[in-house]
Formats: structure tokens, C-alpha cells, sequence
């Protein structure tokens, strides 16, 4: 095998840090729709594929292996310190426990439809559903997360599996949740939402505010001593308790006390610490470059298809969960559409969903996906050990 072109720490950086960069400006630059349906996560994902499979970076790397155990779940603390769930529930009210019988779906669908599939996949396959659930729970920093728990290696198929079905029902999903406003009337009817309930809930997200100030350098400071002290702390914790394998290593440890020492610091004033939400969604972009770098889809094979049927079996799972959910607390289809959009789709699909549907509920449907986020871990975790358990 030839050396790759760039092979520094410094070079490969550079790479992720350009292609990571180059699409956002390009969606700010055009504004175009496009990227509403296909947004600059797939490609931050796709090029760095490219380039390590003609062999312009290599995928396996020291940089790699650095940003894996101390830069994922440093942005994981900071990106929990956004989560605000009182916010979340004085805002959305009974539409946040829509969303959390639509992950309850997720983790119920996860080893159903890796039951009906499981025949053709492999025997460490239930580690790419895990990771697809900690993506459909939370996001992208949850899969890579959930990859890191359970010791899949990304350049495995298995997590090539996940990421190619991630995108192909991400496709199919999303212009669903956008045409659900169409159907507005005849959804509502079903669920019996009440009149005011829409009108409470506008009221609700124009009190919000969400602004913790100007960001200063020191700011930087103060997250970056967050990030990696809990990381630290989540390390020397994690190594004091007994793995349980094949599920329960060090790394799943480390991952569930970040999860939640996270989560605990977002009710303490730590959470006011300006430009988080900022620099903690950088990084999750820089990693999602880096786990395109580290995918070798060169040997895909026929079981990706299995894993596809599985995934979509699954993504129809949680639809009629969150559905379900609807009627028993009859809500609107925004909310719902919203609810599902924070789950599948994260942060980066939650506010389209919601500025398509209602754009006053473009911020709360940002504390919906960090909601999504904090319990992403944990449950995407369940899920895969059921997935284990089927499997």
C-alpha cells in the first residue's frame, strides 16, 4: 500500500479543518435550498472518504486516534452545558414527552429490525445499529460517541453500514417530517390537539432568550478547562470500575460519565458560558471530517442492503411510536414533526423542520435536538445491548 500524500498531524488537520469549513461557506455564500435537503454534513462526511481511499490522507493516524479519546468527549461536555430542559419543557410542554416515546421508538425499533435482518449481517453488525441510534437519538457526536463505547472502529464496515443507511433514511425522512405541514388539519384532528395550544406554545418560545452574551477570549478558556477536565475525571473513573463485556468496557464507562457529569454541569452557571453552542458544534463538524478520513467503503458488500432494510423498518418503528405519542397527548404536527426532526435529524435538521413548520419555533426546536443529545447516549447504548441481546 502507497504512503498517503499528507501524512503529518498538522497537514491532516489542515485537510479536515478546510473540507469542514469549505461547505459552510459555500451554503452561506449561495444560500442555496439545496442544502436544506442535503446538508453540508453529508459532504463534510463524504470528501474526507475520498481522500483517504485515493490516497491523499491515510485513515489511520495518531491525530485520529487523539481526537477519538480526548476531543469527543471534550465537545460532548460542552455541547451539554446548552442543554436547558426546564426551558425546553415550559416551551413544548406535553411535545417533549412526544419526543421521548419517539426514542423510545428508536431504542424498541433498533433490535426489532436488527432481528428481521440480522441473518445477513455479520456478528459485530449490532454495533452499527448502536451507533446508528446514538445519531437518531441525539446526532452525529452521539454516533461517534456510541462508536467509541463500544469499540467500533470506523474504519469497519459495520460503521460504514451505519453511516450510509444514516444518510439513506435522513433523505427519505426529512421530506416527510417538511410535507407533514400539508397535512395539518387532518393530523390534528386525529390527535384532538385543543385550539390554544399553538397560540400557548408561540407565546411560550417568544419569551425565550437564549443569548448568554458576547463571547471573549476567556470564554475559550473556561470550556476548553470544562471539556477536557471532565474528560480527565470521566478517564480515571472509568478505569476504577469492572468492565462487563462484550458491552460494557472502559470506553462505555467514559462515555456515560461524561454523558451525565455533562448534563449536571448544564444546571450550574457553567451553562452560561458564551459561544458554546459555537465551539462545540465546530468540533462535532472537525469530527465528522475525521470519520469520513478513517471510512474505508472499498469493501462494501451485498450486507449493506440488509442493514438498509433493517434501518428503514426501524425509521417507520419510530414514526408510529411518535404518532402513538401524538394522539396520547394530542399535539400538533408541528410539534411532532419537530419531536422527530430533533431526534433523526439533530441539530442541523430540527430547525429546518421548524422554520418550514413554524419558524417562532426555530429555537426550541434547537433545545429539542440538545435535549436530544443528552439522552442520546445512554439510550443508543440500551439499544445496541438489546440489539446484542437479539443478535
Amino acid at each position: 500500500m502507497h504512503e498517503s500524500l499528507i501524512t503529518s498531524p498538522a497537514g491532516i488537520l489542515a485537510v479536515l479543518a478546510a473540507v469542514t469549513s469549505f461547505f459552510f461557506f459555500i451554503e452561506k455564500k449561495t444560500g442555496w435550498k439545496f442544502f436544506d435537503y442535503f446538508p453540508p454534513l453529508i459532504f463534510i462526511y463524504l470528501l474526507p472518504v475520498a481522500l483517504n481511499n485515493s490516497g491523499v490522507i491515510p485513515n489511520q493516524s495518531p491525530v485520529y486516534d487523539f481526537m477519538g479519546s480526548s476531543i469527543l468527549p471534550m465537545f460532548l461536555v460542552i455541547m451539554l452545558l446548552d442543554v436547558d430542559i426546564l426551558a425546553t419543557v415550559r416551551v413544548m410542554g406535553k411535545g417533549v414527552f412526544v419526543m421521548l416515546i419517539g426514542t423510545l421508538g428508536v431504542v424498541v425499533g433498533a433490535p426489532v429490525g436488527f432481528a428481521l435482518v440480522s441473518h445477513g449481517l455479520g456478528p459485530e453488525t449490532w454495533k452499527g445499529f448502536a451507533a446508528l441510534a446514538g445519531s437518531w437519538i441525539g446526532g452525529t457526536g452521539n454516533m461517534a460517541a456510541v462508536a467509541v463505547a463500544f469499540d467500533l472502529n470506523e474504519s469497519s464496515l459495520d460503521f460504514g453500514y451505519a453511516v450510509i443507511a444514516d444518510n439513506a433514511v435522513y433523505l427519505v425522512w426529512l421530506p416527510i417530517m417538511l410535507a407533514s405541514k400539508s397535512f395539518a388539519g387532518r393530523f390534528n384532528k386525529l390527535t384532538g390537539v385543543s385550539s390554544d395550544r399553538l397560540e400557548k406554545m408561540e407565546k411560550a418560545a417568544a419569551e425565550l432568550t437564549s443569548d448568554k452574551g458576547k463571547v471573549e477570549m476567556r470564554h475559550y478558556l473556561y470550556l476548553a478547562f470544562f471539556g477536557f477536565g471532565v474528560t480527565a475525571l470521566a478517564t480515571w473513573l472509568a478505569g476504577m470500575l469492572p468492565p462487563i463485556p462484550p458491552v460494557f468496557s472502559a470506553n462505555t464507562y467514559k462515555i456515560l460519565i461524561v454523558t451525565f457529569v455533562g448534563i449536571a454541569l448544564s444546571f450550574t452557571r457553567a451553562s452560561r458560558i458564551p459561544g458554546s453552542h459555537a465551539f462545540s458544534m465546530a468540533l462535532v463538524y472537525l469530527f465528522v471530517a475525521r470519520m469520513g478520513a478513517k471510512a474505508d467503503l472499498s469493501n462494501l458488500d451485498g450486507a449493506v442492503f440488509w442493514f438498509l432494510a433493517g434501518a428503514f423498518i426501524w425509521i417507520f418503528i419510530h414514526g408510529a411510536f411518535l404518532v402513538g405519542a401524538a394522539k396520547i397527548f394530542k399535539v400538533d404536527v408541528h410539534t411532532a414533526a419537530i419531536a422527530s426532526a430533533a431526534n433523526i435529524g439533530g441539530a442541523a435538521s430540527a430547525p429546518i423542520v421548524a422554520a418550514h413548520h413554524k419558524k417562532t419555533l426555530v429555537p426550541v426546536s434547537i433545545l429539542m435536538a440538545l435535549l436530544g443529545y443528552a439522552v442520546g447516549n445512554p439510550a443508543a447504548i440500551l439499544a445496541g445491548t438489546l440489539c446484542r441481546l437479539v443478535g
